[in-house]
């Protein structure tokens, strides 16, 4: 079968592909797969009483019925987008209406709309520039042009208990005439890392003085669902920033919901995509959080049930992790949100796509790290020295995936 160049570049392995293939895999694998891969979210069981008392009420106002039976405009559902501009406006005082905002159906989504309509080929051929490497395994797939990305390595903090931490390294980033699209995860998806107030406005500055937009991949920061274990941030947006947030790490993948702020202009622009690729946003996920946002559930839920119940999660799998893989060699990148655990082993005696098949092999999944440097060269040997681990399972699974990685990586390291 003869495909065009988009076809090719789009049916070729991709990381994310795997990563979603895992998880499927795993789910259907039942106990005998440790799933610490992926990044689904955690069944918290006080977050599913609060979807099923919203999921009834939306049920008995009829907002889920006509979300099921009507299309919404190709910005998304007008209500939920209203409700949440007013939501921004009175919490943090943004100057922003509901000309601002416009849902997808998930970020995965905004994220390749975006990319592609601040770079790739054309007059000037921008690239996206990620200031700080390792970033997440979904953006890499994601332009239509090859060669979209260029990453900059990060300067890298030895702490205290085998542990450390990537910054953003000014010295070493560089913003030309190139460069069309500067973008972030706070918090960053692999690491946990959540960057500085201090180094969010120095790139917002860049960003400004070389007038291009600065993208906050935002999908387990502030406000919701505050994944962010961190006091010193917080929630940043001007008419230079776009903010993408989302609805997954609610509890609500399924829901496949993106929200994204910017100026007009660019939410304009989203629309004109969503309306050409998916005629509109899926309803749902906005009937059930416009719920949630009218008796201010939605943020009272992501201060005092998700973020506590991600931050027990990470310190005691960060105390099985030091406990069961004694080595210097073996380190862990500070965490400060989301619910992943980023694993160095430096000096390691093989790659980290090897590495992932032996766990594999024993019944846990992982994610290689070298999926998460985009425009970072695999000359750099830290790439492949490093894993992503999912904390977000049950104890038990954890404990025991800890201990398969122990079994198999102890060998390996001095």
């Amino acid at each position: 079968m003869k495909y065009s160049s988009f076809g090719n570049k789009f049916t070729r392995h991709a990381g994310i592909t795997q990563l979603m293939d895992d998880l499927d895999e795993g789910i259907r694998a039942g106990d005998e797969m440790i799933m610490l891969g992926g990044g689904n979210p955690a069944q918290i069981t006080a977050m599913n009483t609060i979807f099923d008392q919203h999921l009834r009420r939306s049920l008995d106002n009829q907002s889920l019925l006509k979300a099921l039976c009507n299309y919404d405009a190709p910005q998304g559902n007008k209500e939920f987008i209203s409700n949440l501009a007013a939501f921004f406006r009175n919490e943090f005082q943004w100057d922003i209406n509901e000309e601002n905002i416009a849902l997808t159906n998930g970020s995965q989504t905004a994220f390749f709309y975006l990319f592609n309509l601040f770079a790739g080929k054309g007059a000037h051929n921008k690239r996206v520039l990620f200031p700080l490497a390792p970033e997440y395994i979904g953006y890499e797939d994601s332009g239509l042009s090859d060669d979209l990305f260029i990453g900059n390595k990060p300067s890298i903090e030895q702490l205290e208990g085998r542990q450390f931490k990537y910054h953003v390294d000014f010295e070493q980033l560089t913003i030309d005439e190139s460069i069309g699209l500067i973008c972030v995860s706070r918090p960053t998806n692999p690491t946990g890392n959540v960057i500085t107030d201090k180094e969010l406005l120095k790139l917002s500055q860049l960003a400004k003085q070389h007038d291009i937009p600065l993208l906050i991949d935002n999908a387990y920061g502030l406000p919701f669902p505050n994944l962010i274990f961190t006091p010193e941030a917080t929630p940043y947006w001007d008419e230079n920033t776009i903010l993408c947030l989302s609805l997954s790490k609610l509890g609500l993948p399924g829901a496949r919901c993106g929200i994204v702020i910017a100026k007009p202009e660019t939410v304009k622009a989203i629309s004109n995509l969503s309306g050409i690729i998916n005629l509109s946003p899926g309803g749902i996920g906005p009937a059930l959080a416009n719920e949630m946002l009218k008796d201010n559930s939605l943020l009272d839920a992501s201060n005092n049930i998700i973020k506590p119940y991600y931050q027990q999660k990470s310190e005691q799998a960060i105390k099985w992790l030091q406990q069961a893989i004694p080595s210097t060699q073996f380190k862990i990148h500070k965490s400060e949100g989301a619910m992943f655990l980023w694993l160095w082993f430096e000096g390691l005696s093989i790659s980290d796509k090897q590495l992932y098949q032996r766990l594999k092999q024993q019944g846990l999944l992982i994610v290689p790290g070298s999926y998460f440097f985009p425009g970072i060269s695999s000359e750099w040997r830290h790439t492949q020295e490093c894993i992503r681990l999912n904390f977000a399972q049950s104890e038990a699974q954890v404990k025991r995936g800890i201990g398969i990685l122990a079994d198999v990586v102890n060998p390996l390291l001095g």
